[in-house]
C-alpha cells in the first residue's frame, strides 16, 4: 500500500463519518436515552453482531461491564451474546448458526431489556432470528448497519444506518457508536 492509497482510505473514512455525523445524530440520541432508561429500570444491554460486530459487542459489553472514562462508577448491566463458546458451539451445532443469539436472548432476557443487533448487512440471519425473540419477549430492540435495507430494520425500535455499503467504514462508526452510547451511560448514571 502507497502513501496514496493510505491518504485516500483515511479520507473515505473521515467523509463517512462526516456523513453519519449529518444523518444519525437523532438517531444516536435515541439510542442513548433508551440504554439509559433500560439501566434505570434495572434492565440490561445485550449486544449480538459477527465477526467484527461480534467485537463491537464485546467492546460495548466491557466498557459497561468494567468502566469506560469514570473509574469511580457502578458497574452496568451488558452483555454480549455469543461470547459463550460451549453454549455458541452446542446450539450452533445441534439447531444452527442461525439460533445462537435468539437462544442466548430467550434465557437471559427480560421485558425490561435492550437488544442492540449489530450487522454491517442489515440481514444477518442470527441477529434477525434474536431481534424477532426479543420482540416476542417485549424487549426493546436497536440495530445498526449500514445504508443496505436488510431484514433487521423492520425489527428495530431505533435503528443507525451507517451511510456507507463499505464493511470497514459502517465498522468504523459502529465504533463511534460504542464510545458515544458509553459515554452518554456513564454521564447519566456515573455518580
Amino acid at each position: 500500500m502507497n502513501d496514496a492509497t493510505i491518504r485516500t482510505t483515511i479520507e473515505e473514512s473521515i467523509a463517512c463519518k462526516q456523513r453519519f455525523l449529518a444523518q444519525c445524530v437523532p438517531s444516536l440520541q435515541r439510542l442513548c436515552d433508551l440504554a439509559i432508561t433500560t439501566l434505570r429500570g434495572g434492565g440490561k444491554i445485550m449486544l449480538c453482531g459477527n465477526g467484527g460486530s461480534s467485537c463491537d459487542a464485546a467492546h460495548a459489553a466491557g466498557e459497561l461491564v468494567g468502566w469506560f472514562e469514570k473509574k469511580q462508577r457502578p458497574a452496568y448491566a451488558a452483555i454480549a451474546l455469543g461470547h459463550q463458546v460451549p453454549a455458541l458451539t452446542a446450539i450452533g451445532n445441534d439447531a444452527g448458526y442461525e439460533h445462537v443469539f435468539a437462544r442466548e436472548v430467550q434465557a437471559l432476557g427480560r421485558a425490561n431489556d435492550l437488544l442492540i443487533g449489530i450487522t454491517t448487512s442489515g440481514g444477518s440471519k442470527n441477529v434477525v432470528a434474536a431481534l424477532k425473540q426479543a420482540r416476542t419477549m417485549g424487549i426493546a430492540t436497536a440495530v445498526w448497519c449500514g445504508e443496505k435495507r436488510g431484514a433487521a430494520l423492520d425489527l428495530a425500535d431505533v435503528a443507525l444506518q451507517v451511510p456507507s455499503s463499505n464493511t470497514a467504514r459502517i465498522q468504523e462508526c459502529h465504533l463511534v457508536c460504542v464510545h458515544v452510547l458509553c459515554a452518554a451511560i456513564e454521564h447519566a448514571l456515573a455518580t
